[in-house]
């Protein structure tokens, strides 16, 4: 605006000013978006924010400790978006790791030791279990005819497919006298195909875990609990394990789900009565079935010397009876940096 002689003149601006203004002012609204947009990455890089880590778990039915940890946001609060895909046994769960269909499984020694003898995978943690009291908790149903091992002579036993049972029948029999060849081996699926099958004289003895289906099985006509496990040698380790790409892209998410884990199981030990309703919930399981369970088979997430030994002497049978055809170096296969990252005070083996 120009003054002259008391009169006001008003210039428009050139169109050449009007488009550098108007540039100039998308410059600025584009260095604004790109100031908020810098400010939600840094929001993420510190944590607030981040996107969670995809972790696929292989679960089953009666096991309540991935269901607990995902239900009171321990994974969630250590930034795992976690998923449980229920298989019919953990070795199952074990084998989807073949297929990439899970990233982390747990299961007895027996599955856990297939995987680390067929490809790269490693321990990351074992979760305990191998005491008298979890042992006991194995028991052994057969027909009312059959009042000792010595009577399972020529008779049809269950295993379930993939896990350690064969193992436990070999080591039982041989307290009673007998090989392992003294009777016929029936590979199945689940334990509801054990029970069918018993239940229909298809079988003559089974191997049974858990209240659930030891309530099942003492219910049948025609068949009682022979003896359990705490009787023979074997006791059962528990080990969990994962992919070495997967362990090896995300190091610290392993720790975190490992971290989950212990509190998860801490929590469950307190909170009995919620655990069973969440299990009756999530997969209706009777709530009396997860009251007595509990307490026998606590999860202690850690790597202990007995976590060590058991597998060594799994492993040990295994290749002697041409289980495992190439023998392999156990410590090779432990990943415990992890574990050690965020629980070190409950590893304890040092190899």
């Amino acid at each position: 605006m120009i003054r002259t002689n008391g009169v006001h003149i008003v210039r428009k601006p050139s169109t050449l000013t009007g488009a550098l203004l108007m540039l100039l002012s998308m410059l600025l609204i584009l260095s604004g978006c790109s100031a908020n947009e810098s400010v939600s990455e840094a929001k993420g890089a510190s944590g607030t924010e981040a996107k969670k880590v995809k972790i696929r778990i292989a679960d089953t039915s009666t096991n309540p400790t991935f269901r607990v940890a995902i239900a009171k946001g321990f994974f969630a609060s250590h930034g795992i978006d976690a998923e449980s895909i229920t298989f019919g046994s953990p070795a199952e769960g074990v084998n989807a790791l073949f297929i990439k269909q899970v990233d982390i499984a747990y299961g007895a020694d027996f599955p856990v030791l297939n995987a680390l003898a067929k490809g790269d995978y490693s321990v990351i943690a074992s979760a305990g279990q191998a005491t008298n009291e979890a042992a006991a908790a194995w028991k052994l149903y057969a027909k009312n005819d059959i009042q000792s091992g010595a009577d399972l002579k020529g008779k049809k036993v269950s295993f379930i497919r993939g896990t350690f049972i064969p193992y436990l029948w070999d080591e039982y029999l041989k307290d009673q006298g007998l090989e392992l060849g003294a009777v016929t081996q029936v590979g199945q699926g689940a334990f509801d195909e054990a029970y069918i099958a018993l239940k229909q004289g298809d079988l003559d003895a089974t191997w049974v875990i858990g209240s659930a289906l030891t309530d099942k099985f003492d219910a049948l006509e025609g068949v009682h609990q022979l003896t359990d496990m705490s009787q023979t040698p074997v006791r059962l380790g528990m080990g969990l394990v994962a992919s070495n790409e997967f362990i090896q892209a995300n190091p610290e998410t392993v720790s975190g789900f490992l971290a989950a884990l212990n509190e998860a199981s801490v929590y469950a030990q307190a909170h009995p009565e919620e655990v069973a309703d969440l299990m009756y919930k999530e997969t209706k399981q009777p709530k009396e079935a997860t009251l007595k369970d509990l307490p026998i088979n606590p999860w202690e997430v850690g790597f202990t010397q007995a976590a060590y030994d058991s597998l060594a002497g799994q492993k040990q049978y295994m290749v002697d009876n041409g289980i495992i055809e190439h023998d392999f170096d156990l410590d090779s296969k432990l990943n415990l940096e992890p574990l050690k990252q965020t629980l070190p005070d409950k590893v304890t083996y040092s190899n």
